[in-house]
This record gives structure tokens, sequence and C-alpha cells, in this order.
């Protein structure tokens, strides 16, 4: 027994060779198999694969962003203010590129109050990125019914009257970017205001009020006005932003040429933008101070530090509130509906104006609250809209620029 064991040996060795040589080959044949089947597969999956195309909404948004942000030559439509308080407004421009970083363009709005505008200028760069920035512009426009209530926090809606005012002005500016989040900027201009009756609903200013109570009515002064500004600014961008914060200083020197209203300002704002759980959720806090240096300048009534507009107290009229000196607060909580195109908020503004600077308190604030849809893409915010409430009733705000 023990030598026929020994005679099975060579031919076990023999069976087992003989069946891993099948067996190898149906293993290789199976992996070669499967992976066939997975590139088979990865390659329907990239035949059917497609970029991602945004919706109609998206490409609306898209395409409002590109009429500002990287426009070719020709029309273009164009969204502004004439001048705060003018209402709803359209317009329409012309620019054309004479350099590779240079623009010169003629433009013009007009809105439902009859306020117009007209305006042709020059810059470079044409989109305001480089790290220095000049431009030229000259124009004409005209707001018929700019409200005036009377100086002070004490005023009531009732009290309202209009003036119309005219301005023709040229400007030049310079701006510079010594890092990503510093700014500092320049302004020459000459400005020449007439004032006239108003028109609209409201009586007219010069049957409501005098000099005493609307200083400089019926005025036309014509100033040379300089302003600089130096800002710490590490948002993406000033027409939409999620992040950041800018912190800055204005002083604003108006010298008139016949030496009557001359007068000196100077401007403080704080914004801060905090994002929660990757900018989900925003929340974003303003504070701005407006005072004028000198108590014995005579400043009129139209170029006076205000309160009340789409920026400001949201839920008065533009202008509610005129003084020498001015306070504003403003919180929001945001929420990002579509980070390509749409966020909403709840916000809450609160301020006053008084004719001393010591007055410039925390004490019997005005304010109000609202929410509101901001249709943006990612630099601008070509369409705002928000209803508020104060102690005025609701009001409406529709504005193409972004709250702050």
């Amino acid at each position: 027994m023990r030598d026929r064991r020994k005679c099975l040996h060579p031919w076990a060795g023999f069976v087992l060779f003989a069946t891993a040589l099948a067996v190898n080959p149906l293993t290789a044949l199976a992996q070669e198999t499967r992976e066939s089947e997975i590139a088979k597969k990865q390659e329907e999956k990239a035949a059917q694969a497609a970029p991602y195309q945004p919706n109609r909404y998206e490409q609306i948004m898209n395409n409002l962003e590109e009429s500002f942000v990287s426009p070719p030559s020709g029309f273009f439509p164009y969204f502004g203010s004439v001048y705060s308080g003018g209402g709803f407004t359209l317009g329409a421009g012309y620019r054309h590129f004479y350099a590779r970083e240079a623009v010169w363009e003629i433009k013009g709005l007009y809105s439902i109050k009859n306020y117009k505008n007209i305006e042709v200028g020059t810059r470079t760069p044409w989109n305001r990125s480089g790290r220095w920035n000049t431009g030229l512009r000259a124009g004409w426009r005209d707001a018929t019914q700019v409200g005036f209530y009377g100086l002070g926090m004490d005023t009531v809606s009732d009290d309202r009257a209009n003036a119309r005012i005219k301005q023709t002005y040229v400007t030049g500016d310079v701006r510079f970017k010594p890092s990503w989040w510093t700014r500092l900027e320049g302004e020459v201009s000459y400005d020449d205001f007439r004032t006239e009756e108003g028109q609209g609903r409201a009586p007219s200013i010069e049957t409501v009020y005098d000099p005493t109570t609307a200083p400089g009515l019926f005025s036309s002064p014509k100033y040379i006005r300089s302003e600089g500004t130096a800002a710490i600014d590490w948002r993406p961008a000033a027409g939409y932003a999620r992040r950041g914060g800018y912190y800055g200083a204005t002083f604003v020197d108006h010298t008139d040429t016949d030496e009557t209203y001359s007068f000196q300002r100077v401007d403080a704002e704080l914004i801060q933008h905090l994002p929660i759980l990757r900018e989900n959720w925003v929340l974003s806090f303003r504070g701005r101070v407006q005072s004028v240096l000198d108590d014995d300048d005579t400043v009129p009534y139209f170029l006076m530090p205000f309160l009340g507009s789409g920026s400001t107290l949201r839920a008065y009229s533009t202008g509610r509130f005129r003084d020498r000196h001015a306070l504003l607060t403003t919180a929001e909580f945001r929420w990002i509906v579509n980070r390509l195109a749409l966020d909403m908020a709840i916000f809450y503004d609160a301020g006053k104006v008084a004719s001393r600077r010591r007055d410039l308190d925390f004490e019997n604030l005005k304010s109000n609250w609202g929410i509101g849809a901001r249709f943006h893409g990612p630099t601008t915010t070509p369409i705002r809209l928000e209803i508020a409430k104060g102690t005025d009733g609701w009001h409406l705000v529709i504005s193409s620029n972004a709250a702050f």
C-alpha cells in the first residue's frame, strides 16, 4: 500500500498542475471581462454627461451681469438713479472701447417722476479692476419733485413740499489700491446747481418754507467740490458681498465760487458681513456718521445729510429727515436662496439727524424693519425689492443697487 501511494504522487502533481493551467486563464478572462464592463460603463457615462446648463432665470441674471461687468462695444441697458427718490428708472447707453482697457460712453436715464439725467464720460480700466483707475465725466440732471419736510426729527410726513433741482457737472476721479484690501480715492468736480419751484402733488417749497426754515431756498450755488476717501475694504465686490468688510472715512469740501454756501463735511462708514455655515446665511451690519464740520457754515437744505431712502431708513420717503449731522445703523439677516441669483433678507434700520453734533447719540432714534429680495450676479445687484414698516406706514423699495 505504501508503494502504491508513492506511485500516485506524480499523477497528483500532474493533475494539480493541469487544473492550475485551466483555472488561471478562466480567472484572467473573468478579470478582463469585468474591466471591460467597467470601462464600457465609464464611456457610456461620459457620453451622457454634459456641462451644467443654467436655468432660464440664471441665464437672465448672468446676461444682466455681463452688461455691466464684461460688455462689448455698442448699445446696452442702463439701470441707475437720477436723484434719490426719483422712483422707478430706466435707461440706455452706448459705449465704445478706444483702447484695450479704456472706454467712452454716453448714457441716459428717465424716471416715472420725470427725473432726467444724461452723461458722457470715459474711464480706464473700463471694469475698474486694475490697481489704478481714472475717469472723467460730464452731465446734466433734472430732479423735478425733491421732497423737503423741514429740518430735524420732529417733522411729519404732511409737512412735505417739493423743489426742483437742476445740476450741471464735470467730474474727474482717480482710485488707487495700495493692496488688495486698501483703497484710496480722490474726486474733483464742478457742480452748478439751480433750484426752482417744485412739481408733483405736494405744494411747491416756497409756499411752505422760507430761507430760514429751508436754508438756500431758490439759491443757485456753483461749487468746486473736492473729496478724498481712505478705506480698508476686503469685500469681494462693493456691488454684492456675502463676506468681508469695509471701514472708510471721506472728507468733502464744497467751495462756493461766491463764498456764500461753502462748507466741509466728514463721513465715516463701517460695513461687516459675517457668513454662517459656508455662507448659507449671513449677518450684515452697517454704521454711518455724517457731520458738517463748522457750525457757522450755511449749508443748502438739498446738500444736508439726510435719512430716509432705499439705502438708509427704508420705511421713509427720501429726504424725510434732514439736518447738519446724521447717524445711521443697520442690521440684516440674509439667507442665500440661490448662490448665483437670489438672496432674501430681514432687516432693521435705526438713525437720527441733529443740528448739533453732541446730540448725535443713540437716544430717540427713528427705526423700521422689513423684508426683501435681492436678485444679484457675482459682483452686482441689478434688482432689489424690499418692503419696510416704520411710523409713517409701509414703504416699497425698488432699487438697482445693493443695500450696502
